[in-house]
């Protein structure tokens, strides 16, 4: 799964690497027209908070995602008074590759280009620029509510997992029809073929989601302990899949049987109970919470290691290093603990990597061979 998290030889930064070459942004946030060449090794991006540093690390992930990392509609996301925006992007992965991805406001439209052709589904150009984001926000993965964690799972999965990705979007277009259903009952009454109708496709999908999260975490959680203690954690961090069908081997049958068990009270609130979108990823340190008893420090070290093992996937199915995207990731580290991300990082091979720091003296010394960017009011100069 994850194994390779963990090597520790510097041979490994032979290893091939995926690398942004150039990118243009047009009307993106505060982002008005944008055309950057970067280096291989990647660049340091330099400015005050506010001024646009992030927007570009957004701009540059949203081709892996084609959303916001931030949750942001794409409305949201067009610079003001602006009729839309437009990311254009030359990538190698070691081949050459061009992604595009362009909205228009008016219309709500969004359209993707790989290599000049638009894809079938849009959801086929998911992933087409490998990179994983570092920022204290990752805190959430941690401290925030089950929804946070699950995201984390389907994104990871989603980009590496093609049959994943086709199991979660059908599951959710299925869990909505349901809840439709759900709530049409609550409001008005109806008849229990018009909610069931919707639950075999949910508990087929279902439990490929389940499957696969299930397989996944238990294949990283040996990674995830490793790395915790890497950075410096003194207690044993681990991780858990924590559903009540992850250990059925007839799971279609039992997840179907629960939807069924589950349907008056489902009727009567107007939501579905039960399913892979309840569930959470529970992550201890010596076998308490790290949401509800870790402190800063130690949620803080878990969020990394998830980040890390997100990097060791991306990198196990595309063969390459992704580009890593560093948004102040140190800020609110101590030095130690920073050193050893960073060395950890350099020890598996560095991919491309694009970092953002309010000032130069917040570069780390193992990144200080950079070249810099200056950031202000959303003009990137050199």
């Amino acid at each position: 799964m994850a194994d390779t998290a963990l090597r520790q030889s510097h041979s490994d930064v032979s290893e091939p690497r995926i690398r942004l070459a150039s990118i243009a942004i047009r009307d993106f946030r505060n982002l008005e027209r944008v055309d950057l060449q970067f280096p291989e090794e990647g660049v340091a991006l330099i400015g005050d908070n506010g001024h646009g540093k992030t927007n570009l690390l957004e701009a540059i992930y949203y081709l892996q995602i084609l959303r916001s990392i931030r949750d942001a509609r794409d409305q949201d996301l067009t610079r003001f008074d602006a009729a839309g925006f437009h990311i254009a992007a030359k990538v190698y992965e070691p081949d050459a590759h061009e992604i595009g991805v362009g909205f228009e406001r008016a219309t709500r439209r969004k359209k993707v280009t790989l290599d000049g052709v638009q894809p079938r589904r849009l959801s086929d150009a998911l992933g087409s620029l490998p990179s994983v984001m570092f920022s204290p926000r990752d805190l959430e993965l941690v401290s925030g509510a089950p929804s946070e964690r699950r995201r984390y799972l389907d994104l990871v999965l989603a980009l590496t997992d093609r049959k994943y990705l086709h199991a979660l979007q059908h599951y959710r277009a299925n869990l909505a029809r349901r809840n439709a259903a759900l709530r049409n009952a609550t409001r008005r009454g109806a008849s229990d073929a018009e909610v069931s109708v919707w639950e075999p496709a949910l508990a087929e999908h279902g439990s490929r989601l389940i499957e696969t999260r299930a397989k996944w975490v238990a294949g990283s959680a040996p990674d995830f302990t490793q790395l915790a203690e890497s950075i410096g954690e003194k207690g044993r961090a681990e991780m858990r899949y924590l559903s009540p069908f992850a250990e059925s081997e007839a799971r279609y049958d039992v997840l179907l049987a629960a939807f069924e068990e589950k349907r008056a009270l489902d009727m009567r609130r107007g939501v579905t109970h039960v399913g892979p979108h309840r569930d959470d990823l529970e992550l201890t340190l010596d076998g308490r919470d790290l949401r509800l008893f870790g402190s800063a420090g130690q949620q803080r070290t878990a969020a990394i290691a998830l980040r890390m093992l997100e990097a060791a996937t991306l990198r196990d199915h595309s063969g390459a290093e992704p580009v890593l995207l560093l948004d102040d990731p140190f800020a609110e580290l101590d030095i130690r603990r920073a050193a050893k991300i960073l060395l950890m990082l350099e020890q598996r091979g560095l991919g491309q990597t694009i970092l953002a720091v309010p000032r130069e003296t917040d570069i780390p010394p193992g990144l200080m061979r950079l070249d810099r960017l200056k950031v202000r009011d959303g003009v990137i100069t050199t």
